[in-house]
């Protein structure tokens, strides 16, 4: 799980009933903030939860739902100001710590197979599930890093070719000059004699 924790709807896993709960969660303007500054985002515009927590055998407990959001940012083609919708489901299981090192062999197990491989659990911590921890967590997840307008189209700059840029150039740099400067010396006639 991602480390900040802006938006927090702790579950204390000992009080949850057997039929499990069902919780609609929605982040404030705090909270909000607060995400859109860890995440690098212009702003959050609404951030929000739909979440059913059921216990399993083994004090293990299966979390599902969605997360919905609507985040500004800024388009990296046009630095223009736009708008995303996130749409996350969440589908995890919470197990006690204690848990995590066998369930997570029995993933790896499963990865050798050609069955579905399930998610390894998640730990509960203190006996606490927090279901705006996991919310924030699908958001930051889901936001796109190089986030476009639909109609924008990037155009790569293109420069005129510069006749002196090629792999030889280095060397061009180096050539001695053919004719060298200084005193001009007369040729001699062929026989030792000097030029008349």
């Amino acid at each position: 799980m991602i480390t900040a924790d802006p938006w927090s709807v702790p579950v204390v896993v000992a009080q949850l009933p057997d039929t499990g709960l069902h919780r609609d969660i929605e982040a404030d303007p705090a909270a909000r903030a607060s995400m859109a500054e860890v995440a690098g985002l212009r702003e959050v515009l609404s951030a929000s939860a739909s979440l059913d927590v059921t216990p399993q055998r083994g004090g293990r407990f299966h979390v599902t739902g969605h997360v919905r959001a609507r985040i500004g940012q800024t388009c990296v083609v046009t630095l223009d100001p736009i708008e995303n919708e996130i749409d996350e489901p969440i589908d995890l299981v919470f197990a006690p710590p204690d848990q995590i090192p066998q369930l997570s062999d029995l993933v790896d197990d499963a990865a050798e197979s050609v069955v579905e491989i399930p998610d390894p659990p998640e730990p509960i911590v203190n006996g606490v599930i927090d279901l705006g921890r996991l919310a924030t967590d699908a958001v930051f997840l889901a936001v796109d890093p190089y986030p476009r307008r639909a109609d924008a189209v990037f155009e790569p700059l293109i420069e005129a070719a510069d006749p002196e840029d090629h792999p030889f150039a280095a060397l061009k740099a180096l050539q001695v000059d053919a004719k060298p400067g200084g005193s001009k010396k007369q040729p001699r006639k062929p026989g030792g004699g000097k030029p008349g």
